[in-house]
């Protein structure tokens, strides 16, 4: 059995690269048989905020990766570190260092004059004297001097670090705030975690960290570190290239299975596999598969993967999204169409939610205005008469349904000696505003009888004033 945790810390909302090793990692739970816990690092109090931590609950929430455990809060559990703390010193694992900020920068200007890495030179490991006065003393962890780290990561393969290359790490500030890397020792011994999967930015960190478990008498879990996310121009994912918060993906249009299948395939493969369902993901899921060479985002794939599950998914579940995006454009769903039958007619058509909710906002509500190049090229004089038969073969459909509206259009067509074609399309702009719908029986029984006619009647009230005004201007 495995345990699992994710634990971001609340300075900013859930990213992509922290969606994805929350994936990583929930996932390697489900497949273990274990629980996956949710932790929230908030010792850095000048930056975490509420709002941020709403966000990664709000982002986690939306992509379905629900956890057994917590969350649990850092802030929450001082009292514990502060036990865990007195513990190393008290068995000389730990020490007050009264090295003050202007010795410490002196040490530094020295080492770099002298072109060595800078580090503390551990002049208080073994002081016995008394505190020094005015000085707030922090506790440093006694890093083993002699022998090496070995950290066997199940993606990076086998890393060893020297003892001699790591110094004494502040595990508690001078105000007593316990520091990271203490904080999640305590944290993951407690919680029982036997892996911890997390970004390749914590390399450094890793070796520190299994020290501190082996000066607590505790075996450190396994440890696997995710390659990071690059950019489509080989730099590292930023804002700058587009959304990178897991909720900006929702506002912009995707489903969560969407990106979920394509957070996956970032640095994860099975064989040629593109599609999987959270079922083969639980199944197939395995840390060594993942790559350690770092992934680049491809928007273009997110696009034709979201369109995928529009066209396989079922319709009511992709409605259930749908919803909120009509209702950012300021309308009430319930009054037109059943969404998911929007959804059927909609989805061969649309990329995201967020364009499928603009294209068929016609359905719900009057639009301002036609679009000017499908207007002048169809709400023509020649269009007027066969939109009046139009008007008046609709108006005459018993039920109103994509077969009887078809056959009616299609008879006047006949009768107008015109192809289908010449008479669907300046019908297809009048109802819609635009010269792109689904099929035109089915645009029209989704739009209803009323508002059919009402916009032929516009179309047709349109097209006559637009020919006065080219009178009057001739």
């Amino acid at each position: 059995m495995a345990k699992t945790r994710f634990a971001p810390s609340p300075t900013g909302y859930l990213h992509i690269g922290g969606a994805r090793t929350a994936l990583f990692s929930w996932l390697y739970a489900r497949r273990h048989g274990g629980p996956f816990v949710l932790r929230i690092e908030d010792t850095d109090l000048e930056r975490s905020t509420p709002e941020s931590v709403n966000a990664i609950l709000e982002g986690m929430n939306w992509l379905g990766l629900d956890y057994d455990e917590g969350p649990f809060y850092q802030t929450q559990r001082f009292d514990r570190y502060n036990e865990v703390l007195r513990q190393l010193v008290q068995e000389g694992k730990a020490y007050y260092c009264y090295c003050t900020k202007e010795e410490l920068e002196a040490l530094r200007t020295e080492q770099m004059a002298r072109k060595d890495k800078p580090r503390y030179d551990g002049r208080y490991r073994d002081y016995q004297g008394p505190p020094r006065p005015d000085v707030e003393p922090v506790v440093r962890f006694k890093n083993p001097q002699e022998g090496e780290v070995v950290v066997d990561d199940l993606i990076r393969g086998r890393i060893v670090i020297r003892n001699s290359e790591l110094d004494d790490l502040i595990i508690a500030r001078a105000d007593g705030s316990p520091t990271y890397n203490f904080c999640v020792v305590v944290d993951d011994l407690d919680m029982g975690i036997t892996h911890v999967i997390r970004g390749d930015d914590h390399i450094n960190n890793t070796p520190r960290q299994i020290n501190i478990f082996q000066a607590l008498g505790a075996t450190p879990p396994q440890f696997a570190h995710v390659p990071m996310i690059l950019g489509a121009d080989g730099k590292r994912l930023s804002k700058r290239h587009g959304a990178v918060s897991v909720m900006q993906y929702r506002d912009d249009g995707f489903l969560p299975e969407a990106v979920l299948n394509y957070l996956v395939r970032l640095g994860w493969s099975h064989g040629d596999q593109e599609i999987f369902s959270l079922e083969e993901l639980i199944q197939l899921f395995d840390l060594t598969a993942v790559n350690k060479a770092p992934s680049a985002f491809n928007p273009d794939k997110l696009l034709w993967l979201n369109q995928h599950y529009f066209k396989t998914s079922d319709p009511a579940h992709v409605a259930r999204h749908l919803s909120w995006h009509i209702g950012q454009l300021g309308i009430d769903p319930s009054e037109g169409p059943e969404l998911t039958e929007v959804v059927k007619a909609f989805r061969e058509r649309a990329k995201t939610l967020k364009e499928m909710a603009e294209n068929s906002a016609f359905l719900y509500c009057e639009f301002e205005a036609y679009e000017e190049k499908a207007a002048s090229k169809n709400l023509t004089v020649a269009a007027e008469a066969p939109l009046q038969q139009l008007h008046e073969a609709l108006a005459a459909v018993s039920e109103w349904q994509g077969e009887s509206i078809h056959a009616a259009v299609s008879r006047v067509a006949e009768q107008s000696g015109l192809a289908l074609g010449k008479v669907a399309q300046p019908l297809r702009v009048a109802v819609s505003g635009t010269a792109v719908s689904p099929p035109i029986d089915t645009t029209l029984e989704l739009l209803g009888r009323c508002k059919t006619l009402a916009r032929i009647k516009r179309a047709l009230d349109y097209i006559q004033q637009r020919d006065s005004e080219s009178l009057v201007l001739k």
